[in-house]
């Protein structure tokens, strides 16, 4: 993935897991499937930002706590993948720790709080193949295909797909994009999902765009 502070704001790498639990779970990271680096602020999280306490404190109470999803699926496709805590370091979403497994990103919206919700997976893995989101690749996901979130409190969100987008990382997936059309505050329950798409560049380890789905709760 790449970072939101440059243009190409979503190139991925591959890169070396040396963690023996992740290695456990997931082998090596993929052939790259990075994420939207996006600026944490009020349009993404939905919190005003810090002007004075007392103001801090009627942001805060005014957004709901929301809860933590634990896992993934999609019906159709008969997947149903476990969801890990997805870090963002300076401004980049961390890519997956491996092929079977969905990355959540805390700060862009819990279940529950009437946002949205990223996730990210690999569409494959150099050691595997085709990995957890290749169906959104491979056939793809049309709209009104069902896609579910099981919550740590053991709620179930369900949601359909409204739209499925593909990016040219270099020429169309700006900053500007990134922060209105794909980690945006929406205002009701929502979740997106980032995986790879388009050409594979073998020289990079990388795709050279990015497949975007919205889904809204149903």
């Amino acid at each position: 993935m790449s970072t939101i502070y440059a243009p190409r704001a979503i190139v991925s790498r591959a890169q070396e897991d040396t963690d023996a639990e992740s290695v456990a779970l997931s082998e090596v990271p993929s052939t790259g499937a990075a994420r939207p680096g996006p600026i944490l602020n009020s349009v993404t999280t939905g919190i005003a930002p810090v002007v004075a306490e007392a103001e801090v404190e009627v942001a805060e109470a005014e957004v709901p706590v929301g809860v933590a999803p634990l896992s993934f699926q999609i019906p159709d496709f008969g997947v149903d993948a476990p969801i890990e805590l997805g870090a963002i370091t300076d401004g980049v979403m961390g890519d997956p720790s491996g092929p079977w497994v969905i990355a959540w990103y805390n700060d862009l919206g819990r279940l529950g709080q009437g946002t949205n919700v990223v996730v990210s997976g690999h569409v494959d893995y150099y050691t595997v193949g085709p990995a957890v989101l290749w169906s959104i690749k491979e056939p793809g996901l049309a709209p009104g295909s069902l896609i579910s979130m099981t919550g740590e409190d053991g709620s179930v969100f369900q949601y359909a797909v409204e739209w499925s987008q593909q990016f040219h990382v270099a020429t169309e997936l700006t900053p500007d994009v990134i922060q209105n059309d794909i980690v945006n505050h929406t205002g009701f329950e929502a979740l997106t999902i980032v995986t790879c798409g388009g050409e594979f560049d073998p020289s990079t380890g990388s795709y050279l765009s990015r497949i975007i789905v919205r889904a809204n709760q149903i």
